[in-house]
């Protein structure tokens, strides 16, 4: 407790990691992208007449079951994050690898319903946004599989590392992004077609 007229010390004074700053501010970069390719998405729908063009038929049922699974990978990797920071790695090593497990499943369905669809990049404006946005964000969720990855390295001793439950929270944050961003990308290409 601090008492009136008193001074915080340096080491009293609770900053956050200029790791986790460092990653906000990335986000919030990355967020600016999104939002150009949501825009882009908006302004030629605005300006298209038949939305999506005719013969353009999306698996919905499938992508909201592996939403769902994204969306379930976001808590995985928040328990995993949890249980780091609470010194059990075992138990952060295993919800680490569900969480990974979960993401390499979305962006196996990704590649099927790439390979699947009856138009490509250069059929049409819908097809070009379709794979500029499902693809830049597929390219984040490879990145987090990869930081995983890097996570799962760190914490697969058994000595406590001070820097594994910030890295792992720092993980968990962009994690969550990357869902978020896959929870509009869906609403706004499948399901307000």
């Amino acid at each position: 407790m601090v008492t009136e007229g008193a001074v915080l010390t340096q080491s009293e004074v609770r900053r956050p990691s200029p790791l986790a700053v460092g990653t906000m501010v990335w986000l919030a970069s990355e967020l600016m992208f999104f939002g150009g390719l949501f825009a882009s998405y908006f302004t030629v729908r605005a300006a298209t007449p038949v939305w999506p063009p005719e013969g353009v038929e999306l698996e919905v049922v499938r992508d909201l079951i592996f939403t769902v699974l994204l969306v379930a990978s976001s808590f995985t990797m928040q328990i995993g994050a949890h249980h780091l920071e609470k010194g059990n790695r075992p138990l952060a090593r295993r919800w680490t690898v569900v969480t990974l497990v979960l993401g390499l499943v979305f962006l196996a369905n990704q590649a099927v319903e790439w390979f699947e669809l009856p138009f490509t990049g250069t059929t049409h404006a819908y097809g070009s946004l379709f794979f500029s946005m499902t693809g830049f964000h597929g390219f984040h969720v490879l990145l987090g599989l990869v930081a995983m990855i890097g996570l799962l390295g760190r914490i697969v001793g058994p000595g406590p590392d001070p820097g594994d439950a910030a890295a792992a929270q720092v993980i968990t944050f962009y994690w969550h992004f990357v869902d978020v961003v896959w929870v509009v990308l869906f609403a706004v290409i499948f399901l307000l077609q």
